[in-house]
């Protein structure tokens, strides 16, 4: 087994062949705990799913066909399975194959063990589980056009082996095909190729969709959603797919979507992914947007009528480089994808936005890796992270790392080494240890001074910040600060100019109030500046949290209001976690709303609050 291991180790990068299995990578640090496959020994290369979506059970159901790559003499092949209702598993001519479940894991869900024999792909029938956590299944009265049911998947981090019997780990790239069929008045859209966009008949009330996506990704990247979509290009290889009624708001605000990947490329090389489309979901999606290859799926809530979140979809389009094209073979690397990409983002924001815009949210980053640095355990504050994955540090002490090697090599030469970082890893797996390795190798160049200055194993691999670490400052932020002084020293709040505020703004302004004020100067702020009406959400949510910390009693109603119109987690957690700080004020508040709000979260999102607040009786 070790000789085929070095092989599958060695396969030539998908670039040259896009359709040839990628590599694997077999060093310990790679071993991915949160999958039950042993890619070694045999791995999917390819899986070809023919689905039916149904609404009323809220499951898909159908067929998974996956072609397998195997080593001499293996046997069996090791699928990942969490509440799938197998039915039957076949070779390709459809002969029986044996197969087994293990017991349940409540956080990996349960290994789905095929005794293949020679049979090098096999089709398994089955069906998703009603409750599987990859989905969100919504009914017309939570989507914005409140007509039709909608539909999507989360598959990140390890969610897709709740409807794709698959291997689902993040070092295991495989390519993938998509049959679905969908009641016949909506569309159906993936994460791929999208070769039928208008569907084809498939039989009463019914249209099917077809897919393909023919480079080699993680499997977390394939995605699924359903509903009354439309689509309006913004130019000749990006648009927006959104609910009808969203269409033309959604699409004014993302209308530099295509300008954004001009600029990435001229960063970084050539976009590999064809079209760059982006889905504006319901409210309910968890996320301020994922990365999935194609098609980004975005949260609502960055359509504030003035760009000023749109920062969202340039982080997502750079995971087309980070994360899509070189993807952390574990989830103890993700500062890998979240990292460089968080970094890659400011410098997209800089080319169309300027400067002191991307100083803006580079310096609100600072904050927020201040933030996380003092409230988190020393441990999760390293880049490579513990077995099941990193948090938060992952993105803010990784872009400020990749931006102190920045700084202290100069601009043109941190550029050039990383256009070619992801041109030599294309479609391939990566590890904390090789980003190094390929780092000394093709910048530090045994230049032991350089080495010194840039710390970098201090950075990758212990506790806490390095004293070389890089703060941006923004003068626009300084002024917000100044503002700060003023009303701290007694200012009105009317003498608070909003006009032209951005969001980063908005925030730096409401986080920076004090966290203690007297009911009479939270009336006059709230009054002055309309904070319990804004139709922002992120204002909304830095102003409950300011409320409730204060126990605010007026701001109660626009809070109850509040947290059921919004799903995604960096927006609703927060007032959560403040309402069961304030324990008898506060708790008796959440759970009169949460029950109530519940079923229109995401189940990623249910979980952690069922955690936080108790599951409702």
């Amino acid at each position: 087994m070790l000789r085929f291991a070095l092989l599958l180790s060695l396969a030539p990068p998908a670039l040259a062949a896009p359709d040839a299995p990628a590599p694997i990578l077999t060093t310990p640090e790679a071993v991915d705990v949160l999958t039950y496959a042993q890619p070694q020994v045999a791995r999917v290369t390819h899986v070809d799913l023919d689905l039916a979506v149904d609404f009323a059970a809220h499951v898909v159901r159908g067929t998974a066909a996956l072609d397998i790559l195997a080593a001499p003499g293996a046997r069996e092949i090791v699928l990942d399975d969490r509440k799938l209702a197998v039915a039957r598993i076949t070779d390709a001519a459809g002969h029986p194959l044996r197969f087994t479940v293990g017991p349940d894991d409540p956080e990996k869900g349960a290994s789905l063990t095929v005794q293949i024999g020679d049979a090098r792909r096999i089709v398994v029938t089955y069906a998703s589980d009603p409750h599987a956590n990859a989905f969100a299944w919504l009914t017309p009265a939570q989507t914005a056009g409140k007509a039709k049911p909608y539909l999507f998947s989360q598959g990140e981090s390890i969610l897709n082996r709740s409807w794709i019997p698959t291997q689902d780990s993040p070092g295991i790239r495989q390519s993938w095909s998509a049959t679905i069929t969908v009641p016949a008045d909506l569309t159906a859209v993936m994460s791929a190729a999208r070769l039928t966009p208008e569907g084809e008949p498939a039989g009463p009330g019914q249209r099917r969709f077809r897919f393909a996506m023919d480079r080699n990704v993680p499997p977390y990247l394939i995605a699924l959603a359903v509903g009354g979509i439309g689509f309006a290009a913004i130019d000749h290889r990006t648009g927006v797919y959104t609910e009808p009624a969203s269409l033309a708001r959604d699409c004014a605000e993302l209308a530099d979507t295509g300008r954004m990947v001009d600029a990435a490329e001229a960063l970084y090389g050539p976009y590999r992914w064809g079209r760059y489309d982006v889905l504006v979901l319901p409210p309910s999606f968890p996320f301020g947007g994922m990365e999935n290859p194609t098609l980004t799926f975005a949260t609502p809530t960055i359509i504030t009528g003035d760009r000023s979140n749109v920062d969202v979809i340039a982080h997502e389009l750079a995971h087309s480089w980070s994360g899509n094209l070189v993807t952390n073979a574990t989830w103890a690397d993700s500062w890998l994808n979240e990292g460089f990409t968080t970094y890659f983002e400011n410098r997209i924001d800089e080319a169309l936005y300027g400067r002191e815009r991307a100083a803006v949210l580079a310096d609100l980053l600072w904050d927020d890796l201040q933030r996380e640095l003092k409230e988190s355990a020393p441990a999760a504050t390293r880049l490579h992270g513990d077995a099941t994955g990193g948090g938060a540090v992952d993105y803010t002490k990784g872009a400020t790392f990749l931006r102190t090697v920045e700084y202290t090599v100069g601009r043109a030469r941190w550029d050039a080494y990383l256009r070619g970082y992801f041109d030599r890893h294309a479609f391939a797996p990566q590890t904390t240890a090789g980003f190094l390795a390929d780092l000394r190798a093709n910048l530090i160049r045994g230049d032991k001074d350089l080495e010194a200055k840039l710390q970098l194993d201090r950075w990758a691999y212990e506790p806490g910040l390095p004293d070389n670490a890089v703060h941006v400052k923004s003068a626009t932020l300084a002024a917000i600060d100044a503002t700060l002084g003023r009303l701290a020293a007694g200012a009105p709040a009317a003498s608070v100019d909003t006009a032209r505020w951005s969001t980063q703004e908005w925030i730096r302004f409401l986080n920076g109030l004090p966290r203690q004020l007297p009911a009479a100067r939270l009336a006059e702020l709230d009054a002055t500046l309309h904070l319990s009406v804004s139709p922002n959400p992120y204002i909304r949510s830095a102003w409950a949290v300011l409320a409730i910390g204060n126990r605010y009693d007026p701001a109660v109603p626009g809070i109850e209001a509040f947290l059921p119109s919004v799903g995604r987690g960096l927006l609703i957690r927060p007032v959560y976690a403040a309402l069961k700080a304030q324990g008898d004020w506060g708790m008796p508040i959440a759970r009169r709303v949460y029950p109530r709000a519940r079923s229109g979260y995401h189940p990623v999102i249910v979980a952690g609050l069922d955690r936080v607040l108790g599951p409702p009786e």
